[in-house]
């Protein structure tokens, strides 16, 4: 009887163990305002790992009877194929930029490290832990080898009698903006509504974006 508290009180350690590493991740996207937060990953560890418990020890007495041979890395691989579900779930799309894929990883690498401490491998799930922490924290801080570009949509609206080639000139390929693509229609009479996709350089600032174009008296009007 002593044996089996035993094997339970470390079926809880990994149980526990999980929560808390789930709950570091969850902290730190949280912390970023992210829908999947301290929750979300702590019930995902929790899961993964009683999931792997019960791949790797809950059919001990199943296996006893002559003739049964299960294979214990069966609920491991469905865990992993499950969660495809939950990540894709904080994907989503907007325009041309896309967000929540980070989330997503951080979901699949919860339920990684989940698996890792339900199996017993203490130092492996709590090695990537950290491992994940230190990368989102140096990938927060303001290192401008570390950005990237940026699409956005903005609306210009303009007097149609306005050179519209050469003020798109002006207002970003000679401040190395590239733009992705153009729709140009018109809004009422004399004026022109231009909705414009483009690809800031890794580093913009919005109100920089803002002067120079209020700079330009061409334009009437600004929707970004």
């Amino acid at each position: 009887m002593k044996e089996f508290w035993m094997i339970q009180v470390v079926y809880i350690f990994r149980l526990l163990g999980a929560a808390l590493c789930g709950s570091a991740i969850g902290y730190e996207r949280e912390n970023h305002l992210k829908m999947a937060g301290i929750r979300t990953h702590m019930i995902v560890a929790v899961t993964a790992a009683l999931m792997m418990i019960l791949s790797k020890y809950g059919f001990w007495d199943v296996l006893e009877r002559p003739g049964v041979r299960l294979d214990p890395s069966r609920i491991a691989a469905g865990i992993v194929a499950a969660v495809g579900f939950l990540g894709a779930s904080v994907i989503f799309t907007h325009e041309m930029n896309v967000s929540g894929l980070t989330t997503a990883a951080g979901i699949w690498t919860t339920v990684g490290i989940g698996m890792a401490l339900g199996a017993g491998m203490y130092v492996v799930g709590v090695a990537v832990t950290l491992i994940v922490l230190f990368l989102q924290f140096l990938f927060h801080r303001d290192f401008q080898f570390l950005k990237s570009t940026k699409v956005e949509q903005i609306t210009l609206k303009m007097a149609e009698s306005g050179d519209v080639e050469r003020i798109l000139e002006n207002l970003f390929t000679k401040k190395k903006i590239k733009i992705a693509s153009v729709h140009v229609e018109r809004a009422e009479t004399g004026m022109l509504l231009l909705k414009l996709y483009v690809k800031f350089p890794a580093g913009y600032q919005l109100g920089d974006v803002l002067r120079f174009l209020k700079e330009t008296p061409e334009i009437l009007s600004i929707d970004l």
